[in-house]
């Protein structure tokens, strides 16, 4: 296994987690150096291995996707061997990240109360749907739920009257992992300065909310719920997709600057004196009347003849990619945010890059995914434990060695 970078390198992170938002914390970790050992369950393992199809050969590309970088064992926690196995990994661990339900830890004898006992210097992230407080604290949650609740939902669609739109990414459970990982790092700085650990608490309803700042910017201050907009902004016009005579294209003409140099290029110069749209707060009360007036004018011509002209004049815009386009863009590949790593089994496969760039310790996506309990031996080895003893523990069920 290659020998890992980042300005994270020599953290041990010890991963807990399933699916999505706790493998999401971990992943931003990894692909930052530190060395996240993934537990899973015997004896089937965490159920993104499930998500099928498509795969990559055996492998689930799922599960490919959100564990490249780590390292994987397969360990019974309901024995005592088990447990013991954990309690040796957890002793000199950085931090622990977990998402499962409220209880669960402390059932299994690994509660924050616990740990901090044998590790005062661990960061115990926890990572739910609901968070650990308050009156749903023992609900189980999921991305859709989250998104319901915390008003994405309400936000997301083409406009009124139409059914609940999905935001289609699984957004709460991909932010909810970014953010215990900025929550990780700022009880690591802290453990840094003081020797002492302690426990990060965050969940996909929380990250469903930080993503309606300018939403709840409106409503606390009108009292009003905003709707569904489509692609449009609810404080800045224009600010949206517009049909071409080929596809779309979306314009950011979201100053005042901007709204002239895009007349400028749409040669209709005649709109700068039009009273409805004299500024943003214009036409924001007339959105739909200025798409209406925007709309016909950039049906004349392709996407790629509004792309160059609004750059020619320094208006934001850009084409409308699906994943395949946006893969193959040079900015993506520029940015190295689609690599190839080794996998074990599957050779060398593609998977999404590190999104946050460091000039001094810049991390690495290294390998793939590991296999069903591949690093078990190692990680074993590592904690004192001898080939016998690995053996035994295989023998009795304990511990998934491939």
């Amino acid at each position: 296994m290659a020998e890992r970078q980042g300005p994270l390198t020599g953290v041990k992170v010890i991963e807990l987690a399933h699916i999505m938002a706790g493998p999401v914390c971990g992943l931003m970790m990894a692909d930052m150096g530190a060395d996240v050992i993934k537990v899973e369950k015997v004896p089937e393992g965490d159920d993104s291995r499930r998500f099928v199809p498509p795969t990559h050969g055996d492998e689930a590309a799922a599960f490919m996707m959100m564990n490249r970088n780590k390292r994987g064992i397969a360990l019974d926690l309901k024995t005592e061997d088990g447990k013991e196995v954990l309690r040796r990994l957890l002793t000199d661990a950085d931090v622990v990240i977990e998402n499962y339900r409220k209880g669960t830890m402390e059932k299994l004898g690994f509660g924050y109360e616990f740990l901090k006992e044998i590790n005062p210097a661990l960061v115990y992230v926890e990572l739910s749907g609901f968070g650990r407080t308050g009156p749903y604290a023992d609900r189980g949650g999921f991305d859709l739920i989250a998104q319901g609740m915390s008003g994405l939902m309400s936000l997301t669609g083409e406009g009124p009257g139409r059914p609940p739109c999905k935001v289609g990414p699984p957004v709460t459970d991909i932010t909810a992992g970014i953010v215990a990982a900025m929550g990780a790092l700022a009880a690591y700085t802290h453990r840094l300065k003081t020797g002492y650990g302690q426990k990060v608490d965050t969940s996909l309803f929380e990250a469903g909310i930080t993503q309606t700042y300018w939403q709840s910017a409106i409503a606390l201050a009108t009292g009003t719920a905003p709707g569904p907009m489509g692609s449009a902004h609810p404080l800045n016009a224009p600010y949206q997709a517009f049909q071409t005579s080929d596809g779309w294209v979306t314009l950011g003409a979201a100053n005042q600057n901007n709204w002239l140099k895009m007349l400028d290029a749409l040669d209709r110069p005649e709109l700068c004196e039009d009273p409805r749209f004299v500024d943003n707060h214009s036409r924001i009360k007339r959105q739909k009347e200025l798409a209406d007036v925007l709309g016909p004018v950039l049906r004349e011509r392709t996407t790629e003849e509004w792309l160059a002209r609004m750059e020619l004049v320094g208006v934001p815009a850009g084409p409308i990619f699906d994943v395949c386009q946006m893969h193959k863009d040079p900015q993506t590949i520029a940015r190295d945010m689609v690599v190839e790593v080794e996998h074990t089994t599957e050779g060398k496969v593609k998977t999404l890059g590190l999104p946050v760039k460091f000039s001094r310790t810049p991390g690495k996506v290294l390998h793939g995914a590991p296999l069903y309990g591949e690093h078990t031996r190692d990680v074993l080895a590592e904690l004192g434990y001898s080939i016998e003893q690995v053996k035994k523990l295989e023998g009795a069920g304990v511990v998934t060695v491939r």
